[in-house]
């Protein structure tokens, strides 16, 4: 076929024998054109049990007629001992969300939406949520996960979960687009082109107030025009519509030296990920505060604006169960969950017919003035951004918000 003959064929990276039609007229075409899961190690969260201090010989006596007592009633089934699961409660009262919670907000009445892997809707923590799908891999009308280990579940969890723990906005309205899937060898992966239809899904047919998105891909500073993904957030954080994007989980000495993309859009808020103790989690993507065309960017726009929880995070999984894991994935949902309950305190600052992004601009600079700073005196790091995530503190900046002109 004509239109054929000036294309270039690029093999997948995990299976050579399929390859992808590519536009050779986009330079830099072979770098980063998938989008992924922002990385993550998930593990089923065990009962945890709990120690107790040794006691003397002299007690055995009394022990066995404890554990002979306690057998029979196991046995007769009047005795059922439950293992407590264990939680993340420090990550929500380290972000002051918990105390945002208990003025009464929930984040009803906002809409927000997430691209990932999709979720599965039967988990009991999700029994009261308002969750509308949107299939971008398959062709399914209800909820389907299609991800290694129930990616999106997870996310979907740290924000809506109402059993065992309560999610950081359990009220919202989620928009779930899966447009990510199991590659076949346990990653997560999409097309960038569909990450960026999933994104205009999001602002055009969910009408989403926020964005949350726990994927990304590496730019490619060669590139002459960015990707699908990045052009459709500029075009929602453009019209008012915030859009929170994973970092990237490439810290270290594997680090390319910039957050990921769609995260690197100047007016998206990039975040990277802390561990219980407060520190900067080793794989959290640095940020470059250089663009591609050599400008320097602004504040509030330097990247990664800012950290949240990111480390043995315990979250929804598949079939009911819980798991933990770790990434600027689960920090991301954090601070999505933050801008919910304020939004919904604060609803004139959603996006209107008449945004021009200014109120983006205004709410970013009540975030980077509430962060906590990981090191005194210094107002920006290229690791930990604007600083540490404090609800209270950005809602109370945020309330100072009179005009976004």
């Amino acid at each position: 076929m004509d239109e054929l003959r000036n294309v270039e064929y690029l093999p997948e990276p995990n299976d050579r024998s399929i390859v992808s039609a590519i536009d050779p007229a986009v330079v830099g075409h072979q770098d980063g054109y998938r989008s992924q899961v922002t990385g993550w190690a998930p593990r089923i969260a065990m009962p945890m049990v709990r120690h107790r201090r040794r006691f003397p010989i002299g007690n055995a006596v009394a022990l066995a007629v404890l554990i002979s007592v306690g057998m029979f009633l196991w046995q007769s089934q009047l005795l059922v001992i439950q293992l407590p699961l264990p939680d993340s409660e420090w990550a929500y009262d380290a972000t002051n969300i918990r105390e945002m919670q208990e003025d009464g907000l929930t984040g009803d009445g906002i809409r927000v939406c997430m691209v990932d892997t999709g979720l599965d809707a039967e988990h009991e923590a999700f029994a009261g949520s308002d969750i509308v799908f949107h299939d971008l891999v398959g062709n399914s009308a209800t909820p389907k996960e299609y991800g290694a280990i129930a990616h999106g579940t997870l996310m979907a969890g740290i924000l809506v979960a109402d059993a065992h723990q309560l999610g950081a906005a359990p009220n919202v309205t989620l928009g779930m687009v899966a447009a990510l899937s199991d590659d076949g060898m346990g990653e997560n992966t999409g097309d960038e082109s569909v990450v960026g239809d999933a994104i205009r899904w999001c602002q055009f047919q969910f009408q989403a107030d926020i964005i949350s998105l726990s994927l990304g891909g590496a730019p490619s500073m060669s590139m002459d025009r960015e990707g699908n993904s990045a052009s459709a957030t500029r075009q929602a954080t453009d019209s008012g519509i915030y859009v929170i994007a994973a970092a990237g989980n490439d810290g270290g000495v594997d680090d390319d030296g910039d957050v990921s993309s769609p995260g690197n859009v100047p007016r998206a808020i990039s975040v990277g990920a802390v561990t219980k103790d407060g520190t900067v989690w080793e794989n959290s993507s640095r940020g470059s505060q250089t663009l591609a065309n050599g400008d320097q960017r602004q504040s509030p726009h330097l990247k990664p604006e800012v950290v949240a929880p990111g480390h043995q995070i315990i979250s929804t999984g598949q079939s009911g169960t819980w798991y933990s894991s770790s990434g600027t994935s689960d920090s991301t949902v954090f601070v999505t969950g933050a801008l919910s309950l304020i939004l919904e305190a604060n609803p004139h600052l959603r996006a209107s017919v008449q945004e021009n992004g200014n109120c983006i601009d205004a709410v970013k600079q009540a975030l980077a003035d509430s962060s906590q700073p990981l090191l005194d005196g210094k107002v920006h790091d290229d690791r930990w951004g604007y600083g540490s995530l404090d609800t209270i503190a950005w809602a109370e900046e945020v309330g100072k918000i009179t005009s976004c002109g």
